[in-house]
């Protein structure tokens, strides 16, 4: 895996760790809507994995995670970056979002390139 600064490592284990926490609100309303959540949830087990991925990666903490669950999570990876993208190009430079943004678009490109080198 490349060379990532501790400053990186923070950010992209807070911005995955902030991702659940949006993700697990999300899971939440819709729920209580009768909304589907099938995607919701499916994210949502995607970004455990890929937080347990860098805990793993960088510090050493073991996972219980399948080669199929890491497959899996890494298509969602993959499948989510391009939206995070168009979000980032549409943000004001200097922004409070283009910051999180920025930091959402590096964990994603992290946790595929150690999924990939798992």
């Amino acid at each position: 895996m490349e060379d990532v600064s501790n400053v990186e490592k923070l950010e992209s284990i807070r911005s995955l760790q902030s991702t659940i926490k949006k993700l697990e609100n999300a899971l939440s309303q819709m729920t209580q809507n009768g909304a589907s959540t099938t995607l919701v949830k499916k994210r949502l087990n995607a970004v455990y994995i890929g937080l347990a991925i860098l805990e793993k990666v960088w510090n050493q903490k073991p996972h219980q995670y399948t080669h199929e669950d890491l497959v899996e999570a890494r298509k969602v990876f993959i499948g989510l970056t391009p939206s995070v993208e168009n979000s980032y190009a549409k943000s004001k430079i200097g922004s409070p979002q283009r910051t999180l943004l920025e930091r959402r678009l590096k964990a994603l490109e992290l946790v595929v390139q150690a999924i990939n080198e798992l």
